[in-house]
């Protein structure tokens, strides 16, 4: 299993990273605008590493298809300015730019950004150019041929996890080609994007498919309307099937976990790891 660089930080195969959420729109399907202010953004910030993020990802435009557009300078300036301030606040800390364009990634990456996650699959093909003239780290997304912001009106494959994986490894050989770093490649079957709550369910349980192409896997499960339409319950009641399928995911070989709940997340992550055998427990004293 190939080890994962990003910028200063290096993550082995045993290793499971946090990569917290922190977006500066004032419309978030999650916090509806908790953390836009930026005093709050930074302040979110310093609460996921207290709590044991290893990545954030900064973002700037809602992923939903609801709400007002937001233009390309609208969304640097949400963006760059918490990317330099985090990157004096926390200089170990791995920042990912959650963007599908390139002069947005560009501007990020110039103010401390290491990781550009393109959540729209290459939509804007210049990103890639960035993450290889910079040396960032690049995530490989999968939405079905979506559009940024859009949701399909009726997804349908053959074998979904076939057809995830082979175009997530073509996607990422392109992306090397292109000269990315191959060390900084990772790839992202993208629940709910461009898929039903089948399909990502079946991504979920057959995640090691895509662990075995070699490449780190992240997955972005947080309250997500898989898991709402699975159990029929509101955002604010999706933590708890989160969990489950974190823990599936990573018992499976996911690597990165994009997450609104640091801390469970993070105690969720060292029990998987420790039951495989990855990590010692913390505190063993029982019958010792």
């Amino acid at each position: 299993m190939r080890a994962l660089r990003l910028g200063r930080r290096v993550f082995d195969g045993g290793d499971y990273a946090v990569m917290a959420i922190v977006n500066r729109t004032p419309d978030s399907f999650y916090d509806a605008g908790r953390t836009f202010a930026f005093d709050a953004a930074v302040a979110a910030v310093d609460s996921a590493v207290a709590n044991g993020a290893d990545i954030v990802d900064i973002g700037g435009v809602k992923a939903g298809d609801d709400g007002p557009e937001v233009t390309a300078a609208e969304e640097i300036d949400r963006v760059v300015p918490l990317v330099a301030a985090v990157h004096d606040r926390h200089p170990e800390l791995v920042i990912s730019v959650d963007t599908w364009r390139g002069e947005v990634a560009r501007e990020a990456v110039a103010a401390g950004a290491e990781l550009i996650n393109d959540t729209w699959a290459g939509w804007d093909p210049t990103v890639i150019e960035v993450a290889a003239d910079t040396g960032a780290g690049f995530v490989v997304s999968h939405t079905g041929g979506l559009a940024p912001r859009t949701i399909a009106e009726k997804a349908v494959y053959g074998d979904v996890v076939k057809e995830v994986r082979a175009e997530l490894v073509e996607r990422a050989e392109a992306a090397v080609a292109a000269g990315v770093r191959a060390d900084g490649v990772l790839i992202d079957p993208t629940h709910d994007f461009g898929k039903t709550t089948y399909h990502s369910l079946d991504l979920t349980r057959r995640l090691d498919e895509l662990a075995d192409t070699g490449w780190p896997v992240l997955v972005a499960l947080s309250r997500k309307d898989f898991v709402g339409e699975t159990l029929d319950l509101p955002v604010d009641r999706r933590l708890n099937g989160t969990l489950a399928a974190t823990a599936i995911s990573a018992w499976n070989g996911a690597r990165v976990f994009r997450a609104h709940d640091v801390a469970a997340t993070r105690e969720v992550l060292d029990m998987v790891a420790a039951i495989k055998g990855d990590k010692p427990p913390k505190a063993p004293l029982r019958s010792l």
